[in-house]
């Protein structure tokens, strides 16, 4: 029982010297009220910015468009569209390979140019589905109607930018690296003969839930043609060329509705002489 001999007595005051006393909390009295720890809030976190608005301005920037369509029958088109929306202060739209496929639309104002973009975004235009963004710089056309002061000055800036961006836009830089090619080759390889477009004849096309009219009365309106098609179940809209008034298109639901109206409008004596040629448009 050597081993469990009782503990050393206390040391000298010197042997204490460096050792923490060790605090003991006394015991809670009967009846007393127990003390609650103070609770410490946690730091707040990081405030967040807030989101960033949209940018939005008066002019649209519109892609894939259809590039078989003329460019004065295109910017007719796109103005006729969007001009239910509000005033439409120019149409800008090019054949060359730069631009060829796009075109910007001009509000008078941006609100005008936000709710055309929430309807239009989508709809097909010529059996091309239309994207649609904001334009990151203003057009001619808007600045000259709502910051006349000025326009002067954003022209030549729109000059400048487009002189010295001109050697290094990326699809000229292409056109023109594939010609110098060509004329290094010395015109060694003769370019292969083009084949001839043939197109398959419109009465032959695959069913298309959009009807491609032609031979119509130049004086018929849209509400005519909604009167006659509407017989019909599942019409969705009816859209008016303005540059030719003897062509439309009449859009339905689904391609076995729009066959059905085909079918049944084909031939179709519109004005009791001329008959109306109905085919299915080509996607």
């Amino acid at each position: 029982m050597a081993d469990m001999s009782a503990p050393p007595a206390a040391a000298p005051p010197d042997a204490m010297q460096g050792v923490q006393p060790t605090i003991v909390a006394p015991a809670p009295v009967a009846g007393a009220p127990i003390p609650i720890p103070t609770m410490v809030p946690p730091p707040a976190a990081a405030a967040q910015p807030p989101p960033q608005d949209e940018f939005v301005s008066e002019t649209l920037y519109i892609q894939n468009l259809n590039e078989k369509i003329k460019i004065p029958v295109l910017k007719a088109s796109l103005r006729g569209l969007f001009k239910s929306y509000g005033e439409v202060l120019d149409v800008v739209a090019h054949s060359n390979l730069r631009m060829r496929g796009q075109a910007f639309v001009s509000f008078a104002s941006a609100d005008i140019a936000k709710k055309a973009l929430k309807e239009v975004r989508g709809f097909p235009l010529y059996s091309k589905p239309m994207q649609i963004s904001f334009a990151r710089t203003r057009s001619d056309a808007v600045v000259k109607k709502l910051d006349a002061e000025h326009f002067d000055e954003h022209k030549e800036k729109r000059l400048e930018h487009k002189k010295a961006t001109r050697y290094t836009n990326p699809i000229k830089r292409k056109y023109r690296q594939k010609r110098l090619a060509a004329e290094m080759d010395g015109g060694a390889t003769a370019p292969a003969a083009k084949r001839p477009n043939v197109q398959m004849p419109d009465e032959y096309l695959p069913p298309n839930k959009i009807l491609f009219l032609q031979n119509l009365p130049e004086n018929v309106t849209k509400d005519q043609l909604m009167a006659l098609f509407s017989q019909y179940p599942n019409l969705y809209e009816v859209r008016l060329i303005p540059t030719k008034k003897d062509i439309a298109f009449v859009e339905y639901l689904d391609e076995a509705s729009a066959t059905v109206a085909k079918d049944a409008l084909h031939n179709y004596k519109l004005d009791g002489e001329n008959k109306i040629k109905i085919t299915f448009a080509r996607k």
